[in-house]
This record gives structure tokens, C-alpha cells and sequence, in this order.
């Protein structure tokens, strides 16, 4: 009787092909088996991770006693009842469990990239959430932080003298005073807030004394918010109107002893009690600062009882077109403009002002406008190349009257400095009024170290300005001004303006010219 072997297990074949189906089936069964107990034991998951990564999927070999057309080969196995006649069965082959090996150790791989990129992922969604929580907690928990005050002050001496003038101008008298004498508090609190308190010591301008005598008066006084998201800076209390640029510049930062005639007071209000915003771009290239005030509340007494306030708004915008960011603004162009709406809270409007000096006669005076309301536009350019600065604005002002033909006033001034010893002009992009000129660096102070002599800082500089009220018949002023600055430091400074005012005959004196000479020495700290 003929026997066949499968598996090491005799089987006798009474019939032929029945039992060689058998055994074949009962051989591949085993093969499949054991494939899916070592898919079972681990490997499976690997194998669908690497399908998943796009490795072909691995199948050991389960062929073995078929020919080559499928069939199972009984002579194969017809003598395996005897060792000697047949090596044993041989081990999965080699070659396939390095394959698998290396399949496993590219899954390995795969999985360790996985895991890396979902780290980094968590990391950069933590620090955003950090970032996140933190600019939330500048405005919940400032704790951390402390107030910052600063004392600090502000004299000027000046002697004004009056060489010649017209004999129809009375009041042209010489005078020596204190122009400025200031104390001031300012400071920061949380990285968040500043304010600023300036009192001033100072007598006012003669005819200005209030009823009651001499009384200190409240220049700025005022507090701030500031990084406030889509606003900027918010700021309440009494400030500048954020209007002009020569009149939001710091008195210590200005070229001439006074600001030109259609700024100091004219056209451009001088602080007031109110409420402003101001913001910039992220490179402080461009500026917007806005606001809205009462009309004119005494900085002598502080107060004002009565139902009709008045007010004004005011906006004002800036651009740098051109900044040399290599040299912190040593070259620039600065170009801005504005407007001011203004309601007078007694229904009278009134333009005048003196020589651009403070006290003195004043040589031109529209006299009282029956007026409800008042528009101002304004126009604003600069350029900064190296020492040389020009520097010039133009107003337009528009009274709207109770009767009668609305009126047209206008002036404008255009100044130009330099600086023989090579210093410039510092501006600042965004300062505490918004785009602004600051406070001049020296090379050399005159006084550097004790028993030294340095040159300091010297600065040229002429300035032509004129006011124009032909429309309510009173007249045009002209100044010329001439002179220079000598800086000990960026703190201390002489001063020295030769001014040659000329008026028509529609003025208050009718047609003059004069000569005026002012000295200042002036400090702050």
C-alpha cells in the first residue's frame, strides 16, 4: 500500500487523490495559522501602520510541497518514514525574516517621526497659549509691577528789549522775566499707565491776571492708558490738543523763544481739558490722534460755572514718507494735517497775538466776531537732512457768523535751522503727543567733566510768519526772525531771537515795523 507524509505525519492512501486534497488543506491550513497567531502577537499593527505610511504590506511565503501548477506533489513526500533517506523540514526562510525585520524598523522609524511632529505641535499650541494668556494678564494681574514717579522742572530767564518802534505803538516797553518757571510729576504705573502734573509759578502775560490775584496755574494734568487694543493710547485731563505740529512740540524742544504768530494761541488751541486717542502703525511711519474738549476752561481757575461750555474736536494725522531707519531719523520728511471744529461757549470769537514775544502790545486784533462756531484746517511738513531742518505749517480758518458772510482768516510761518557743530534735529515717530520733535542730542557738552570746556551744540536759525485778517478788515502781521541757539547740553541752552515785526494800516497801530531782541538762558531737569 502506497503512504504519502505531510507534515512529518504518515498517511496511507488507500485511494489516491481524496486523501493528497486532505493533507494539502490540512498543510495550508497550518501555514495560514501560523501566519495570523504572529499577525495576532504584534505584528499586525505594524502592518497597517505600514500601510497606512505606504510600505507594501509583507506576506511570508506559504508555498511548499505544490508544483508548479498548484498541485500537491506526493512524491515529495513518498519516502519520508525514514531520517537518513530525508533532511529534516527547514526553518522559515531566512531571507523573508529580514525582510520583515526591516519593515518593522521602517514602521519603527514612521512612528518615532509621528510622535515628533505631534510634539512640536503641542509646544507651538502651548506657546500661542501662553502668548494668549499673558498680553490677557498685562490687563487682569499687573501686580508684578510698580509706580514710577519722576520729579522734575522747567526755568527760562528771559530779557526782552525793544531797540525801535513805530511811535503809535504803545506798551513797547523792556521787560525782564521768568517766562517759564515749572515744577513737574510724571511717571508710569504697570508698564501700562503714565500721567504727568505740571504746575506753573510764573506770572501771566500782563493783562492776563486773573480776578484775585496771582494763582499757580494747571498746565498739564493729565493720565494715560495706553496698548489699548484697536484705540492706542487714551489720555484724559488737561493737555494739548493734538493739532499742529510746532504747537504738540515740548516748549524745551522748540527752536525759537516763542512759537510762530499763527500758532501760539491763534489758531491752534493750547491745552484743554478733555479726552484724546492717539495711535500708529506697527513702524510708527504713519499717525492718527483725535479728540474732544471743552472751551477754554482757566488754567488760573480751574473752573467754569455756567450751562453753555463750549467745545472742540479736533483730529490730526501724520506720514513719514521718507525715514532713514540706519541713521534713527538723522534724514526724514514728515508730512501731517488736521482739523479743529471749535463752539465757543460765549458765542464771540477772537484772533490776536503779539511779536512773537509774551508780553508786550499786541499789534494785531480782529476784535470780538459774533460767531457760533469755527472750523480750522491746518497742513504740516518737515524735512530733517542731517543739521539742516525746514520746518513749516499753513492754517485756514473759517468763521461762521450769526449775520452775514462767513469770514476767512489765514497764516502760515516757515522756519529753517542748522546746526553748525553737526548735531540734528531728534523726531520722534510716536511720542507723548504723537509725531513730534524732541529733545536734541549734543556731541560735546560745553561743561563734560569737572574743569573741562567743551563746544556744546550751535544752531542757526531764521523764521518768516505772517496772520492774515484782511477779511474781517483788520489787517496783516509779518515777522521776520532771525538768531541762534547755544547748547551746553541737551538740557541747557542760551537763546538769542532778533525779530522785526511789520503791520499794515488796518491794524491796531496802523502801518509799523520795529526791532525786537530777546535773550534766554534756559534748563531743565
Amino acid at each position: 500500500m502506497a503512504e504519502s507524509w505531510s507534515i512529518g505525519v504518515p498517511v496511507r492512501n488507500p485511494k489516491g487523490g481524496l486523501t493528497i486534497m486532505v493533507v494539502r488543506w490540512l498543510h495550508q491550513g497550518a501555514i495560514w495559522l501560523a501566519m495570523g497567531s504572529a499577525l495576532l502577537l504584534g505584528l499586525g499593527p505594524a502592518t497597517r501602520a505600514g500601510a497606512e505610511d505606504g510600505l507594501e504590506p509583507f506576506f511570508l511565503d506559504s508555498r511548499s510541497n505544490e508544483n508548479s501548477e498548484g498541485e500537491f506533489d506526493s512524491s515529495a513526500d513518498a519516502d519520508l518514514g525514514s531520517a537518513s533517506e530525508e533532511p529534516p523540514r527547514p526553518s522559515p526562510n531566512t531571507q523573508e525574516f529580514q525582510r520583515l525585520k526591516s519593515r518593522i524598523e521602517q514602521l519603527e522609524q514612521a512612528e518615532k517621526k509621528r510622535a515628533e511632529a505631534d510634539r512640536r505641535k503641542k509646544e507651538d499650541d502651548k506657546k500661542k497659549k501662553d502668548e494668549e494668556t499673558r498680553k490677557a494678564e498685562d490687563w487682569q494681574d499687573l501686580s508684578n509691577d510698580k509706580w514710577n514717579v519722576r520729579l522734575g522742572g522747567h526755568v527760562q530767564m528771559e530779557e526782552i528789549l525793544w531797540p525801535s518802534a513805530s511811535d503809535s505803538i504803545q506798551g513797547a516797553d523792556n521787560y525782564f522775566e521768568f517766562r517759564r518757571l515749572r515744577l513737574v510729576a510724571d511717571g508710569t504705573g504697570y508698564g501700562v499707565y503714565d500721567f504727568r502734573l505740571q504746575m506753573t509759578l510764573e506770572p501771566p502775560a500782563v493783562g492776563d491776571v486773573p480776578t484775585g490775584g496771582l494763582i499757580p496755574e494747571v498746565k498739564d494734568a493729565y493720565f494715560s492708558i495706553n496698548e489699548i487694543p484697536l484705540i492706542g493710547r487714551a489720555r484724559i485731563g488737561n493737555f494739548f490738543v493734538p493739532f499742529g505740529l510746532e504747537q504738540v512740540t515740548n516748549d524745551t524742544m522748540n527752536v525759537f523763544l516763542e512759537r510762530s504768530i499763527p500758532t501760539q494761541g491763534v489758531f491752534t488751541p493750547d491745552r484743554e481739558v478733555g479726552i484724546a486717542a492717539y495711535n500708529c502703525t506697527e513702524d510708527q511711519r504713519a499717525t492718527v490722534s483725535y479728540g474732544i474738549f471743552l472751551d477754554s476752561i482757566s488754567e488760573s481757575l480751574k473752573e467754569r460755572i455756567d450751562d453753555n461750555q463750549g467745545f472742540r474736536i479736533s483730529g490730526r494725522g501724520t506720514w513719514l514718507p521718507y525715514y532713514d531707519e540706519s541713521s534713527n531719523g538723522r534724514y526724514l520728511v514728515h508730512t501731517g494735517m488736521g482739523v479743529l471744529y471749535s463752539q465757543d461757549q460765549d458765542g464771540v470769537i477772537r484772533v490776536r497775538t503779539r511779536p512773537e514775544i509774551h508780553e508786550g502790545p499786541r499789534l494785531i486784533d480782529s476784535g470780538n466776531l459774533a460767531a457760533g462756531s469755527s472750523v480750522t484746517g491746518n497742513l504740516e511738513g518737515a524735512v530733517v537732512w542731517g543739521p539742516v531742518t525746514v520746518q513749516s505749517e499753513a492754517y485756514l480758518c473759517q468763521v461762521n457768523r450769526f449775520q452775514g458772510e462767513n469770514n476767512l482768516l489765514h497764516g502760515a510761518y516757515v522756519h529753517a535751522s542748522w546746526f553748525l557743530t553737526g548735531e540734528n534735529r531728534v523726531y520722534e515717530r510716536f511720542g507723548q503727543h504723537g509725531a513730534q520733535f524732541g529733545r536734541p542730542f549734543v556731541y560735546t557738552n560745553v561743561f563734560a567733566t569737572p574743569g573741562g570746556l567743551g563746544l556744546g551744540a550751535w544752531e542757526l536759525k531764521s523764521r518768516l510768519s505772517y496772520l492774515n485778517l484782511n477779511d474781517v478788515n483788520r489787517g496783516v502781521l509779518t515777522d521776520y526772525t532771525v538768531g541762534c541757539n547755544w547748547y551746553w547740553s541737551d538740557r541747557v541752552r542760551i537763546m538769542c531771537d532778533w525779530i522785526h515785526p511789520i503791520t499794515t494800516a488796518s491794524t491796531v497801530f496802523g502801518a509799523t515795523t520795529s526791532n525786537i531782541l530777546g535773550l534766554r538762558f534756559d534748563f531743565n531737569w
